[in-house]
Order: C-alpha cells, then sequence, then structure tokens
C-alpha cells in the first residue's frame, strides 16, 4: 500500500502468471489466491499475452513480466529504466 492506503498496482499497467496458467499448472488449489484475479482486484490494468508465452510490461519505472518464459522481455525493459535514470 502506497501512503494514502491504495494499492500500489491499482491504475497501473501489470502483467503476471494468468489464471489459466495457474489452472493449466494445477496451482489453483495449492496457491492461496490467483495472481490475476488478486491483481485485477486491487485495481491494476492487467495485461497478458497468450499462456506460457513471454510477455512483458512496464509503467514507468515498474516492470513486471507474465511467466519465467517472459525473463528476456523484463530484462531487457529494466535494462531501459536503468539507462533513463542515470
Amino acid at each position: 500500500m502506497n501512503p494514502n492506503g491504495q494499492s500500489l498496482v491499482a491504475g497501473r499497467r501489470v502483467a503476471a502468471f494468468t489464471d489459466s496458467e495457474e489452472a493449466a499448472a494445477g496451482l489453483t488449489d495449492k496457491v492461496p489466491f490467483l495472481l490475476e484475479s488478486r491483481i485485477r482486484g486491487l485495481g491494476a490494468k492487467y495485461e497478458s499475452g497468450p499462456d506460457f508465452q513471454p510477455f512483458a510490461v512496464r509503467d514507468g519505472k515498474l516492470v513486471t513480466g507474465q511467466n519465467p518464459a517472459s525473463s528476456e522481455g523484463v530484462a531487457r525493459l529494466v535494462l531501459q529504466v536503468v539507462h533513463e535514470v542515470r
């Protein structure tokens, strides 16, 4: 939560493991909540690509990826952020 009591992801573009990826991996009964649903509930502008495919998104200095396949895209976006803040 930020100092105003609002979620840090509220109104921000965010990617994360999709509910359907959780189901396909057989994890829906093993995790305390489904990340996509939780992020949407916190007011984020949730974005995703096809299941299990690379997908990364940047919103200002916030960089998120959908799944482990997104690591390269996340790294590229993080480098963009680092170069801009120098």
